[in-house]
């Protein structure tokens, strides 16, 4: 089992840069797959970058890439999400969670999640 906690969300202008952290609890963090989703006011809940479990292995949604960056440090317990290029669209509560080995996109295949932080992108 782990647990998470978000962290770094806020206020930033269109094309300014934010940073979210994820850290973790846990003996086994480096056997799970870390992805982190957002929910839009109004809309599903998405998956827009994913991590495996070494870090060799990335996924991102056609939305952010070019402009976010998942990394994890298993040493540390943490995953981190760097948003450059930031944009109104991108405003969301953010999330990360967690499941065990295999990365997958549909946030039901996540058993473990955050609190949630809110990133809010003014034009």
């Amino acid at each position: 089992q782990v647990q998470l906690v978000e962290s770094g969300g806020g206020l930033e202008q269109a094309g300014g840069s934010l940073s979210l952290s994820c850290a973790a609890s846990g003996r086994t963090f480096s056997n799970y797959v870390i992805g982190w989703f957002r929910q839009a006011p109004g809309k599903e809940r998405e998956l827009v970058a994913g991590i495996g479990t070494v870090g060799s292995t990335t996924y991102y949604a056609d939305s952010v890439k070019g402009r976010f960056t998942i990394s994890r440090d298993n040493a540390k317990n943490t995953v981190a999400l760097q948003m450059n290029s930031l944009k109104p669209e991108d405003t969301a509560v953010y999330y990360c969670a967690a499941r065990w080995v295999v990365m997958r996109t549909l946030p039901s295949e996540y058993p473990y999640w955050g609190q949630g932080t809110q990133v809010t992108v003014s034009s």
